[in-house]
């Protein structure tokens, strides 16, 4: 772009992508060496005064290295001018197109020019610091010395604090090497373009160019080469005493704060924001999966800083003081899990079963007052182990006994249990797990070994006592088995109180959704929300503790205890729900009796399909089922009429929920059947305590900020109830999109209510496609199209620019369909094509540009019934622009 030179003035200044010639400026300022230097900064002033704005106040933002302000270009747009914030961006002295003065600047040095700046440019009163890199570092330092001026802090992809003896990230300690030092920093732009390649997929060109412009030419470099050099890695560093007074300081400082994080950072990993969560456990998180060290570049983080600014600071408003369940009507509080304690401790209930489990050797009972037993014993255990109120455990252990008793006892100590199943994959389980900020991780082997070689936060516990070899590969502590005796121990001596006092609104769960529409995302629920979570779902199911529960979707079978109902998971493979047999489910249900049944919507297909393997004995358990519920997905009327052959006497009923708020509405056949058709999936009213609403769809597709319950009006499906979680853990953004309409949590599905209150389930807002008709949702298109006897299942997306997308619907064909992954979709015959097209267009005024056929539809890694549209919207994209792909 630009030869190596000198700059001057902001005329030698290259244009930049993205930057406004207006923007440049410079200011010479003495240092502090006592010698005047020039500084080129970005700064927005002029534009405001040219608007006649009156700034709030100034967002002063400092890059790391071997950037410059061109990091922040971002920042410079129109949403910032009209809501009045400065935005002053520098380039710190020896960096891009600052002055070149030849000193070795330190970190004090760095934070002491600032401020010499920031007092030459007149910066005074409600400024918000940001930064990146290393420039967070001296950002905090500047924060720290100008604190009367400061009423914020935003921090992204940095660290304050380094070990003594502790490695520095893989890629510094080569870069810091004596004898690379130079050659990868100066004399080479190795250092300047690792960094700026770090993001995927690669930045534009242009982009590149940009960062490179400022530091073509070795004595360009230096500054990076000379930055590099000042991590204070050691005790003997010049900086490091420095490093300790800000790693210190950092911790009074009580305003706002928000982190912006990049989790793919091989620089700054999460270790680091661990580290600064520590020391301002206050601050505001947003996780950007899939971003880098660059996570400006690599993510929207413009509009979330300006969004934290008008909520925390403009507003003044905190999401933490306004969770949507303190507007509902409220269940009476129970501790979780006491009743495991009032069953145990009555001797009508203390030898009935509480957990069975189906083992190949047969069926094990653990008792009330086994379980009691266990989990109190643990419980004293964990204490004395040195796990406590807050701590995070990250539960990965096969349903049963064992994980009940993890469960509760981390309920019952008020550690935080996260649960993350296995059906989300080794990636979805690492990104959970290493999001999750795990302090420590109970497994299986299997669990740990991944736990081992994934690099897995966390102290490593095994269930059973493990050989001292397999301990030592896997890097275990110590056992679940080991505590509870040492638990049982503590109790022969007269202690073990494991009735510490919980507080009701501390962080009890966080339980990951299923991965179906992004990254898995953890559900933080505090202990009164589970509790009210537990009540719902009980009360939605009838769950008695005179029946029991069949959990055919492993992780209900924790529901059973706290509900005071012994549970049971049938012999399958958790990780892949519908694969669960008739005789499996027929296995589990006659060890209980007469219990209700729980299945995830894609095992009852393959129930159906297996019913023929039925012995007599078999058959006459399935008989004494009393109910039967199905949920994660709405259950269409053929299938609920299908498995009245398999559950003769069971009230089927098919719940509505979500991973945020499990219960929310519910219908049985009978209800479906009444209903009669309509443009969705009706799943009936809401259940006790909730309350429903529409966010009305806009003509683009997006849903209204205000809500509705007139009935015929489309849009996002909206709930108010005591047990929706507290906030989505690390996505700030997340959650208060999430809460934008007062009082309610944004569902993300898409329905309507009729006349009678009833909830239409329409699928997802994410889905809805924008037609030049307008905006339609695709369950209305999928039931036309499944109309037909040839269509077993349909997806439908769009295609095109918003507005005018095509319709393409991608079915099943009952007569080729096969479980397990699907084949590249090919176009149906012009005779079914016409078909769908007729019965679409008849039943919704929607035209279908395109229809193809496959052997199975993607669906969702949890409960295999949600079909991926997306998935099939971008192969659709590729395959009408003639590029040929799989699905």
């Amino acid at each position: 772009m630009v030869s190596a030179k000198d700059f001057h003035d902001v005329q030698d200044v290259p244009d930049l992508p993205g930057v406004q010639p207006e923007l440049h400026h410079t200011l010479e300022v003495r240092d502090s060496f006592g010698d005047v230097r020039r500084w080129h900064y970005l700064d927005n002033a002029r534009q405001l005064e040219e608007r006649g704005v009156e700034p709030r106040g100034t967002l002063l933002c400092v890059h790391g290295n071997p950037t410059y302000s061109f990091l922040y270009r971002s920042l410079f747009n129109e949403e910032m001018l009209a809501s009045g914030w400065r935005v002053v961006a520098v380039d710190q002295l020896e960096m891009g197109y600052s002055e070149r003065t030849g000193h070795e600047r330190r970190l004090q040095d760095r934070i002491t020019d600032l401020s010499l700046f920031t007092d030459a440019l007149g910066l005074a009163g409600n400024v918000v610091t940001v930064g990146h890199d290393w420039g967070g570092i001296v950002s905090i330092g500047w924060a720290l010395d100008n604190r009367h001026d400061v009423i914020g802090m935003i921090l992204t992809n940095t660290a304050i604090h380094q070990k003594l003896g502790e490695s520095l990230p893989a890629s510094l300690q080569l870069a810091t090497a004596p004898g690379f030092l130079p050659f990868s920093t100066s004399r080479t732009d190795a250092f300047l373009r690792t960094t700026v390649n770090l993001s995927k997929p690669p930045l534009p060109r242009e982009v590149r160019e940009g960062y490179y412009a400022p530091y073509r030419g070795k004595a360009r470099r230096r500054g990076i080469e000379t930055f590099v050099a000042d991590i204070p890695a050691s005790a003997e560093h010049p900086s490091r005493a420095t490093l300790e007074r800000l790693a210190e300081g950092l911790k009074s400082m009580a305003v706002p704060t928000l982190m912006v994080w990049g989790p793919r950072d091989v620089v700054f990993s999460d270790r680091y924001l661990r580290d600064l969560l520590e020391r301002v456990p206050h601050a505001d998180v947003h996780r950007f999966e899939g971003a880098s060290h660059l996570v400006w570049e690599d993510a929207p983080v413009a509009g979330v800083v300006s969004r934290w600014l008008d909520e925390r600071l403009v507003k003044g408003e905190n999401l933490r003081e306004r969770s949507v369940s303190t507007y509902a009507e409220q269940p009476e509080y129970q501790r979780l899990g006491s009743l495991i304690t009032e069953r145990a401790s009555d001797p009508a209930t203390a030898f009935e079963p509480a957990v069975v489990e189906m083992l190949a050797e047969g069926p094990r009972t653990i008792t009330w007052s086994l379980l009691e037993k266990r989990v109190s014993q643990l419980a004293s255990g964990m204490r004395a182990h040195g796990i406590k109120a807050g701590d995070r455990v990250s539960v990965l252990v096969t349903p049963g006994a064992d994980l009940t008793a993890v469960l509760y006892a981390c309920l019952r100590i008020g550690a935080v249990a996260v649960v993350a199943d296995a059906g989300l994959g080794i990636k979805g389980l690492t990104r959970a797990i290493v999001g999750a900020h795990i302090d420590y991780v109970v497994g299986i082997p299997t669990a740990l070994a991944g736990a081992r070689a994934l690099g897995w936060p966390g102290e490593r516990l095994s269930v059973r006592t493990l050989p001292t070899i397999d301990r030592t590969v896997f890097g275990v502590s110590t056992s679940i088995d080991e505590l509870m005796r040492e638990g049982e121990q503590i109790h022969a001596l007269g202690g073990g109180d494991d009735t510490a006092d919980i507080d009701p609104d501390a962080d009890a769960l966080v339980l990951f959704t299923s991965g179906s529409t992004g990254p898995a995302k953890g559900a933080v629920y505090t202990h009164r929300q589970a509790s009210a979570m537990f009540a719902a779902v009980g009360d939605t199911l009838q769950l008695r503790p005179e029946r029991g529960l069949v959990a055919g979707f492993a992780p209900f079978a924790l529901l059973g205890p706290a509900l005071g109902a012994p549970s049971i998971v049938p012999e399958m493979d958790v990780t892949r729900p519908g694969e669960l047999t008739a005789s499996a489910l027929a296995d589990a249900v006659d060890e209980l009796g007469s219990p209700a049944v729980f299945t995830a919507p894609a095992a009852l297909q393959n129930i159906i399909d297996t019913a023929g393997d039925l012995n007599d004995r078999q058959r006459e358990a399935l008989s004494r089922v009393p109910s039967f519920f199905s949920a994660g997905a709405p259950i269409p009327a053929p299938l609920l009429r299908a498995l009245r052959d398999v559950l003769p006497n069971a009230h089927s009923y098919s719940p509505y929920g979500m991973t945020e708020c499990l219960a929310v509405a519910a219908i049985d056949l009978e209800g479906i059947e009444s209903a009669g058709e309509g443009s969705g999936v009706c799943v009936g009213g809401p259940v006790p305590r909730v309350e429903l609403a529409i966010a009305p769809l806009e003509s683009d597709g997006c849903a209204a900020s205000t809500v509705t319950t007139e009935p015929g009006v489309a849009g996002e499906i909206m709930v108010r109830a005591a047990h929706v979680r507290d906030r989505y853990l690390m996505l700030w953004d997340t959650t208060r999109e999430s809460m934008r309409c007062e009082g309610y949590h944004a569902t993300g599905d898409v329905g309507q209510l009729d006349a009678e209150g009833r909830l239409w389930v329409e699928g997802r807002l994410a889905h809805v496609l924008t037609t030049a008709a307008g905006p339609v949702t695709p369950v209305q298109i999928e039931k036309a199209a499944e109309s037909l006897e040839f269509v077993r299942r349909a997806g439908v997306c769009g295609v095109g620019p918003s507005g005018t997308q095509q319709v393409v619907v991608i079915y099943e064909d009952p007569a080729t369909f096969r479980p397990g992954k699907g084949q590249t979709p090919k176009p149906a015959t012009p005779e079914r094509q016409a078909a769908i097209r007729e019965a679409v267009e008849a039943a919704t005024g929607i035209a279908v540009t395109a229809a193809f056929e496959t052997t199975t539809l993607p669906t969702d890694i949890r409960h295999n019934s949600k079909i991926e549209r997306a998935r099939l919207g971008a192969w659709a994209e590729r395959e009408l622009a003639g590029e040929r792909s799989a699905l």
